[in-house]
Order: C-alpha cells, then structure tokens, then sequence
C-alpha cells in the first residue's frame, strides 16, 4: 500500500472561503465555474474546457485509459430571482432549489440586474416589525407571498425600484456569512462548493507529488444541480465509472457527522452502484480513512442526473458531514481532509 500524499490544508481552506464568497445561485453560476478554472490552470497536465451549458469539465490523462473515471461536484447554490416588485418598491422572490423560507429570514442579500449592477438588500417577513405587527411576527407563514427583499435604496414605488435597474428575472443571491474557527468552517453553500475544494486539494496534492491518476479521469463541476440536471450532460460516453462528490446530510437517525467522509449508499433516487461502493469502502480500510455508511431519504445528487439522462456507468457516492444541510450549513477540516483523502485513494488505484 503506497502512502497518499500530503494534503494542503491552508490551501483547501482558500479555495474553499473563495468559492463560498463567489455569489452562484443555479442559473448565476458563473463566477464560481471561471474561479474554479482559474484554479485548475496552476495544474498543465489539466486540459480545460466548458460545456455549451456552461459546466466545466477538465480531462486528467492518466496512466492508462482502458476504463476512464469521472468525478463530479456542482458550485451552484440555492439562490432566487426576482418574481415581482412590489407597489412598495420591495420584491417578492420565487425561490432556485430546496430551502425553506425561514432559513434564510433576516439575511442579507445581493440583486444582480441585467445591466450588470449590483444592489444590497435584506430579506423580511412582510409583517417584521414586533413593535407593530405583535403576534403576527410569530404566527405569520413564512411563504413566497410573505417574504420580500427590503432593498438599502430610496425606493417606497415600483416605478422607483425600476429606475434602479431591476427587474424580473433578476438573480438574488443570499450572504454566505463565511467563518473559519476551531477547525469548524460555517457558512451557507457548503453544499457543495466544500467538496470542489476537496477536488482541486486532491489535484493539488497529487501534482505537487508528481503523481497522475491510474485512468485518465474528468473532473466534471456542475452547475445546475440544485434543480436536478447538473451532470445530466458533460461527462463523455467513454466513462466507466462516475464517483459523485456531494455533501452528506446530518440529523436525527443519520450515520453521518461533521468529521467524517461518508459513503452514501442509497438515497431518494434510490441504490448507488453496489459494487463501486465496496471498492470505495476496501480502499478507505486500506487507507486507514475514517468513514461512515449512511442513506439520505430526502435528496438526490448529479451521478443519477447523469443515470436519469442514459449514462451507462457505475456511480457512487462520497462527501463530508455537513451540518444543517441547505441551511446555515457547518462542516469541520476534519471531514475535507478524510474527504480528499478518499478521492486520492480512488484516483491512484487500478
């Protein structure tokens, strides 16, 4: 068994902190995409291309290419548009992905126009002031037709809120309110930008290491998994295995912590690929990787988006304990390092 190489650390957490404060809400992913390529140009063995959808996929030669192998990860996030501007200048959101509204009540929020302008703003409950509106504070339902964005402009009109530049359509990205302490990283939209960090750590490591993958390998980044069809294109025919980097959700009754890697064997779409699993789980034994096993009832990943679109290849899935998933998320280095770990394993074996 050969040693893996060392992982830099100070080098994830960059990578990770940028991406989580490069807005991308799914339809708006574009920043994310061209700072994830900005990073994988430090890396010539890369060859770097964009889908006409907008993904990136960079083609890693390998020592062989009997059996080629994909790893993917999205950098899209939950987000809104714009549904309406109200008669008060504010705007009613229709919501990009599954979150609740009251997750992200009271956050600060940025509306990206189609001019290219940027406005701050905040998004309330319609009713938010307890001074005035009492109990319905509490009782209120936190709804499309009863959260609004409360712009910082001088606007009390629709007609002044057009004047600013914004219209429908416009995306709305929510602060991620990044921090890094104790070895905890807390932030929104660690879902799933926590494990393209993990992706470019491990390229990291294996190029400073002067190591190339076994089979020539796509590292595939999404972005529109957050609706459902992220990897449902790009990932070339030739493929014969698809490792899904992807969050694992924690919670009441799941194996799944904040300082481990999780293999996911089965989720709402249904059983991963058997098989590639078991590889995975020798390989992290081998390895002396910490793991856990769990299932995710309520979620759904880009290697079936790919299945769901035809694609003839084992899939499985890895990722690190995320905390208060599609939330105000938290994670800890622990679960990146165990997470970057198990992908060089995979990456380096037969």
């Amino acid at each position: 068994m050969t040693p893996l190489p060392s992982i830099d650390s100070e080098y994830l957490i960059h990578t990770l902190t940028s991406l989580l404060n490069t807005p991308s809400p799914t339809g708006f992913a574009h920043r994310a995409i061209d700072l994830t390529q900005q990073f994988m140009q430090a890396f010539p063995e890369l060859q770097i291309a964009l889908t006409r959808k907008g993904a990136l996929v960079a083609t890693w030669p390998g020592q062989a290419n009997s059996a080629p192998r994909a790893l993917t990860a999205h950098v899209d996030t939950l987000g809104a548009m714009v549904k309406e501007i109200k008669a008060s200048g504010r705007l009613k959101l229709t919501r990009i992905g599954g979150f609740a509204w009251n997750t992200v009540e009271g956050e600060g929020c940025t509306v990206f126009t189609s001019q290219g302008e940027r406005l701050r703003g905040s998004l309330l409950l319609t009713r938010a002031s307890s001074h005035v509106h009492s109990s319905q504070v509490n009782e209120l339902k936190r709804d499309d037709d009863n959260m609004e964005v409360r712009l910082d402009a001088r606007t009390s009109s629709a007609d002044e809120t057009r004047a600013l530049g914004i219209g429908v359509g416009d995306f709305v990205a929510f602060d991620p309110r990044v921090e890094v302490t104790n070895g905890f990283i807390r932030s929104r939209h660690l879902d799933d930008k926590a494990c393209v960090a993990c992706i470019l750590a491990a390229l990291k490591a294996l190029h400073d290491a002067g190591l190339r993958p076994a089979q020539t390998t796509y590292l595939h980044i999404s972005n529109y998994e957050e609706v459902g069809h992220g990897a449902a294109t790009g990932i070339p025919s030739q493929v014969h295995e698809l490792l899904t980097v992807d969050m694992a959700a924690i919670g009441d009754g799941q194996a799944s912590d904040e300082f481990n890697v999780t293999l996911c064997v089965k989720d709402s779409g249904g059983p991963y690929h058997h098989g590639l699993s078991q590889r995975l789980r020798r390989l992290a034994d081998e390895q002396a990787i910490p793991y856990k096993v769990d299932i995710y009832p309520y979620y759904g990943s880009d290697g079936e988006a790919f299945w769901r679109a035809g694609g003839d290849v084992a899939v499985a899935l890895i990722g690190p304990g995320v905390d208060a998933s599609h939330n105000y998320e938290r994670t800890h280095l622990d679960a990146l390092l165990a997470t970057t770990n198990w992908l060089m394993a995979y990456l380096l074996s037969e």
